[in-house]
C-alpha cells in the first residue's frame, strides 16, 4: 500500500507542478490581447477563450495537488482541537462518502467529453469558437486525478489508524 501511496503522491505532485506552468502562456495571451486591444485597436478573437480554458485547466488540474499538500479549506478552529486519531477518522469517513460521488461525476464527465468529441461541439463563446472537447477532457482528467489523491488520503488515514504513521497530515515529505 505504501508503494501505491507514493505513486499517487508522485502523480499529484507532478500534475500540480506541471500545471502551474500554465500561468505563463496565460499571462502572455492576456498581455498580448491587452496591447492589441488598446495600443492597436485590434482585439483578438481568441484571448477570452484561451483565458478561461487555461485558467480552468489550471484550477481543475490543481485540485489533486492542493489536496495532496493539505491546501483545501478546513475549519481549523475545530480541527486543531482534535487529536490526530480523530482527524484521521473524520477524514476517512469524509473521503469514503465523497469518493463514490466523485466517481459518479467522473463517469458523467467522461460521457460529456465523448459527446463533445463525437459531435465536434464548439464553444460558442467567441468568434473564434474552437472545439470544446480538449477542455472537456481536462475536466475528466482532473477529477480522475482527484479520485486518485483521495485514494491516497484514505490509505494515509488507514495507515495512521493502524499505527503505521508517526504524524497524520504530514504531507511535506510525501508520506
Amino acid at each position: 500500500m505504501q508503494a501505491l501511496l507514493r505513486l499517487i503522491q508522485s502523480i499529484s505532485r507532478f500534475s500540480g507542478e506541471t500545471t502551474a506552468w500554465l500561468v505563463v502562456p496565460l499571462i502572455f495571451a492576456t498581455v498580448y490581447d491587452v496591447v492589441a486591444r488598446y495600443a492597436f485597436n485590434a482585439p483578438t478573437q481568441w484571448a477570452y477563450e484561451i483565458g478561461y480554458m487555461v485558467m480552468g485547466t489550471h484550477a481543475l488540474l490543481g485540485m489533486a495537488y492542493t489536496l495532496r499538500y493539505g491546501g483545501h479549506i478546513r475549519i481549523d478552529a475545530f480541527a486543531q482541537k482534535f487529536s490526530e486519531t480523530t482527524k484521521a477518522i473524520i477524514d476517512l469517513i469524509g473521503y469514503a462518502v465523497l469518493l463514490p460521488c466523485l466517481c459518479w461525476v467522473a463517469v458523467a464527465l467522461w460521457e460529456y467529453w465523448v459527446l463533445a468529441l463525437r459531435t465536434h461541439e464548439l464553444s460558442g463563446q467567441s468568434a473564434w469558437n474552437p472545439v470544446i472537447w480538449p477542455f472537456r477532457l481536462v475536466f475528466f482528467v482532473a477529477f480522475a486525478l482527484l479520485i486518485l489523491q483521495i485514494v491516497a488520503e484514505i490509505i494515509k488515514a488507514v495507515s495512521y489508524l493502524s499505527g503505521r504513521r508517526v504524524a497524520y497530515l504530514d504531507n511535506a515529505e510525501g508520506h
